[in-house]
């Protein structure tokens, strides 16, 4: 399958289903739309579901990581073998991802899509397990040249799609949401940001793991310069992508569009997954109505992204690691609006008298 064969397979939510959720909403035992956005939430769930009893009982997070080349402009806190020491935390079942999944009974696939390293492939456990599926062994530097190829670019978006429709059709998975892991990976994330919200980069640029005054300065001139130098086309997703991306913000987009072709919730955590939604909302524009958004990031630019998709997030807890951490504890939020559609009572179905 063919990049646009993924993109023709996505189709809207069923939109009579979300008038039939909402006329149900409407007439629960309750005071109007008493559970404000938990409402809301259970009402998209059906559209996207097509169905009034949604449920979900088999979850997945698809963690997706890679090196970017940009590290060597000092933009980082951390350096660049970092990647790949917790992909070993990864390996080894305990990274916070990895706990935070176990508590919540989330099947955990960490993708190794284009790191440095050469951790071999494997079983983790029995609901987490680490793939190679290599685009390349980092990006190129961003501030010199294009970070990728076109080809690469479309290669890093089929490789998520490809991982998550695998797992989606093997273990029967009805809510997914992606991570990342990725030393650098929030100057990607912000140019990408910046190109799609019109937002100024001093906007759009975070502290990332946790830079100075000096190095935020440098580093949102660093996002400026390649912005200035390679002019992405914000109508041409694998343009962006290829110049200023990322291989895991591919795949993580590939991983949203499978969920989408799938006719699944796809949960957005945090900046670079939202970088990531971009894509996969610049690849195929209805993908975005199957994308919630799990938690607002201390990143500056995410709010502004989600803003520019229509998604409010679900959680505001002051997170910053990514990994799809926020998505996961979210989760906990979509069953509840689920059971609220589900397994509430309207007023007739109970016998309760409605106020006169």
């Amino acid at each position: 399958m063919k990049l646009n064969d993924v993109v023709a397979s996505i189709k809207p939510v069923d939109k009579e289903m979300y008038k039939k959720a909402v006329e149900r909403t409407g007439n629960l035992i309750m005071p109007p739309r008493a559970m404000g956005r938990l409402n809301d939430l259970s009402e998209q769930l059906a559209a996207i579901s097509g169905t009034l009893s949604p449920e979900y009982t088999k979850k997945a997070v698809f963690v997706m990581a890679g090196d970017h080349g940009v590290t060597e402009e000092g933009v980082s806190a951390f350096p660049q073998e970092v990647t790949i020491q917790m992909m070993g935390a990864f390996t080894a079942g305990m990274a916070t991802i990895s706990v935070l999944s176990r508590v919540n009974d989330v099947r955990v696939v960490v993708t190794d899509v284009g790191s440095l390293g050469d951790i071999p492939e494997g079983k983790i456990s029995d609901k987490a397990d680490f793939l190679v599926r290599k685009v390349a062994n980092g990006t190129k530097n961003l501030a010199k040249e294009p970070a990728m190829t076109r080809a690469q670019a479309e290669q890093s978006v089929m490789t998520g799609y490809e991982v998550a429709v695998e797992y989606i059709e093997k273990e029967g998975l009805d809510l997914i949401t992606t991570g990342d892991m990725g030393i650098a990976n929030t100057t990607p994330s912000a140019a990408i940001g910046a190109v799609y919200t019109g937002a100024s980069v001093d906007i759009m640029t975070g502290r990332g793991s946790g830079i100075d005054d000096q190095a935020l300065k440098h580093k949102t001139n660093v996002i400026k310069q390649a912005l200035d130098m390679h002019k992405p086309d914000k109508n041409d997703a694998i343009d962006v992508l290829s110049k200023v991306g990322g291989f895991e913000i591919g795949a993580i987009a590939g991983a949203m569009l499978a969920g989408a072709a799938k006719g699944l919730p796809v949960l957005v955590d945090g900046v670079i997954s939202t970088a990531g939604a971009l894509i996969a909302a610049g690849l195929c524009p209805s993908a975005k109505e199957y994308m919630i958004a799990g938690h607002r990031s201390v990143e500056p630019g995410q709010i502004k992204m989600l803003e520019y998709l229509g998604l409010d997030p679900l959680l505001s807890l002051g997170m910053r690691l990514g990994e799809g951490t926020g998505a996961v504890v979210a989760m906990s939020i979509v069953d509840s609006a689920a059971a609220i559609m589900r397994e509430v009572k309207t007023f007739a179905e109970a016998g309760v008298s409605v106020k006169e």
